[in-house]
């Protein structure tokens, strides 16, 4: 059997400078995002400066979080190599580390701005979860965010196309492709709540974000039992106890909500509506 060679994680090289293919999907699956929250955004009242001026901050904290988150997590690796810290170029970074970090710079712009939170929660969740699983083709170039040791004829059986079973043959094994579970989870994901988010009253303001909490830490914690790169704390995986936090506190605020005020719901469009 003959195994072609995996596909090469730079795209481009120019002299010294090397674009990895990493790089454009995340800076594409962002743009993709900003645009269609800008888009959303109008519809709703946001003014398009006003996303603008929180990704400006948003992003680059989003970076750091994301680094810090996996660093904590292996401390006992970076508390000898200290200087490695900042190396986030070798790799290390964490979706959860990211996600937290946003969040915090976004409640805070929006406080500043007189935005309703809740508001802007919603209307970006649908592009984040887009972005997230654009973002995971990334992972397969570089050949990581993989699974357990798997067979040829598994993958096979999957009908994947054979550039994906060539590429997820990593070390002289096959792997489970869990950068393409958690990505077609993620794309589903943005189908439901698109969907959903145009039902009349279906969804009451903040409970688009609580729902993308919801679906996205629920096949998170599935997938993360499949993969063999996850941050440990002894012998529990981090993401599938944060994925459990996540999912029970998403669902008990939004039920908390719903019967704190049980006749008016403040709706997507910013209009509130008494039921009689």
């Amino acid at each position: 059997m003959i195994i072609k060679l995996a596909l090469n994680p730079i795209a481009i090289k120019l002299g010294g400078l090397q674009v990895h293919w990493y790089g454009i999907f995340i800076a594409s699956a962002v743009i993709l995002a900003v645009y269609l929250s800008v888009r959303e955004g109008k519809k709703r009242g946001i003014k398009p400066d006003d996303i603008y001026d929180m990704l400006l901050w948003a992003l680059p904290f989003s970076i750091i979080s994301a680094r810090l988150y996996y660093v904590i997590f292996q401390w006992g690796y970076y508390q000898n190599h200290i200087d490695e810290i900042i190396r986030i170029w070798d790799g290390g970074i964490a979706i959860y580390g990211s996600l937290i970090g946003a969040a915090i710079v976004i409640i805070i712009f929006c406080r500043s701005r007189m935005i309703p939170v809740w508001l802007m929660l919603d209307v970006i969740s649908p592009t984040v979860l887009l972005s997230q699983g654009i973002g995971r083709w990334g992972n397969f170039m570089n050949q990581e965010a993989f699974g357990q040791v798997t067979s040829l004829a598994f993958l096979q059986h999957l009908h994947l196309p054979q550039f994906i079973i060539n590429q997820m043959y990593i070390s002289g094994m096959y792997r489970q492709p869990t950068f393409l579970y958690e990505s077609l989870w993620s794309f589903l994901g943005v189908a439901v709540l698109l969907s959903l988010r145009h039902v009349p009253h279906f969804f009451k303001r903040g409970e688009v974000f609580l729902s993308y909490v919801m679906w996205y830490s629920f096949g998170r914690f599935f997938i993360e039992g499949m993969r063999t790169d996850s941050l440990m704390i002894g012998s529990v995986r981090v993401s599938q106890w944060l994925s459990i936090v996540l999912f029970v506190a998403a669902l008990g605020i939004m039920i908390y909500r719903r019967r704190k005020i049980p006749d008016a719901s403040w709706y997507l469009d910013g209009s509130k509506k008494l039921l009689k």
